[in-house]
C-alpha cells in the first residue's frame, strides 16, 4: 500500500503536549522568495538613486546598504519579526525550528548564509532539488540550521475554555511552556481526570507552584495565558 505524503509536522513536548503545523511546500515558498525579492529590488532602486546625486561619496553606502539587504534581509525579519519576511507574512508562513520553537539567529543566519549553495549551480537548482526530495520541504540551508517553513497558524490550539478564576503565573514562562499550558486548558473535556492530574503535575513543576489542586491550578494559569483576566 502506497504511503500518502503527509505535510503535517508533529512534536510532542516534555510534557506530553502534542504540537503540529503544516510544512510549506515548494509553490508558497517560492512566491513568497519572489515577493521579498520584489521589495529588496525596489530598495535598491531607491537607495541607488538616493546615492547617485551624492557622487563617488555614495558609492560606499551603496555598497554597505547592497550587502545588508542580500544577507541580513531576511535575517532580520526571522529573528525579530517573528520569524516572517514581508514575503513570508503574505503567503502565511514563518520560519521555525525543527522543534517548531520559534527560530534564533544562529539558526538563521545559518539558513541564509547557505543560500549561497542552493543557489548553486543556478537558479537555485539545488535547493529546489531539495526542497522536493526531503518529506519536510527542506533546503540544504534548513538542514543545516535544524529549520522548517511552516504555515501560520492564529489559532494554535482548539477547543472551549473551563470555568473558572484565571490566574497568573509565578513566574515568567518560556513560549514552549505557556503553548503547553494553554493546550492542556483547552483540551480539558479530551482528557480522563487521571491524566488531566498526570499532566498538571509535570506543568505546575515547572512553575514551582504548591501542586495541591494542581488541575485547577494550572487551569487558571491557561486561562490568564489564554486571556481571561476575569
Amino acid at each position: 500500500m502506497r504511503q500518502l505524503l503527509d505535510t503535517t509536522c508533529r512534536v510532542e513536548t516534555p510534557e506530553s503536549i502534542d504540537l503540529q503545523a503544516e510544512v510549506a511546500g515548494v509553490v508558497p515558498r517560492m512566491l513568497a522568495f519572489a515577493l521579498d525579492l520584489l521589495i529588496r529590488f525596489i530598495i535598491f532602486l531607491i537607495v541607488l538613486i538616493a546615492v547617485s546625486l551624492a557622487g563617488r561619496a555614495g558609492e560606499g553606502l551603496f555598497l554597505v546598504v547592497l550587502f545588508l539587504l542580500e544577507w541580513f534581509y531576511p535575517v532580520v525579519f526571522e529573528v525579530y519579526r517573528g520569524g516572517q519576511t514581508p514575503g513570508k507574512k503574505a503567503l502565511g508562513l514563518v520560519v521555525v525550528n525543527e522543534d517548531l520553537t520559534p527560530v534564533g539567529l544562529g539558526a538563521s543566519v545559518i539558513r541564509n548564509l547557505l543560500r549561497s549553495v542552493d543557489f548553486m549551480p543556478f537558479l537555485y537548482g539545488t535547493g529546489l532539488v531539495s526542497l522536493l526530495l526531503t518529506r519536510r520541504f527542506q533546503r540544504l540551508g534548513d538542514l543545516a540550521a535544524g529549520t522548517l517553513v511552516v504555515y501560520r497558524s492564529e489559532d494554535k490550539v482548539q477547543g472551549e475554555l473551563p470555568e473558572g478564576r484565571p490566574l497568573a503565573p509565578s513566574i515568567a514562562l518560556s513560549l514552549d511552556d505557556q503553548m503547553a499550558m494553554m493546550s492542556f486548558t483547552r483540551r480539558h473535556t479530551s482528557l480522563s481526570d487521571a491524566r488531566q492530574q498526570e499532566l498538571a503535575d509535570i506543568l505546575l513543576g515547572v512553575t514551582h507552584d504548591n501542586k495541591e489542586d494542581s488541575v485547577t491550578r494550572l487551569q487558571g494559569i491557561g486561562l490568564w495565558l489564554s486571556g481571561k483576566r476575569q
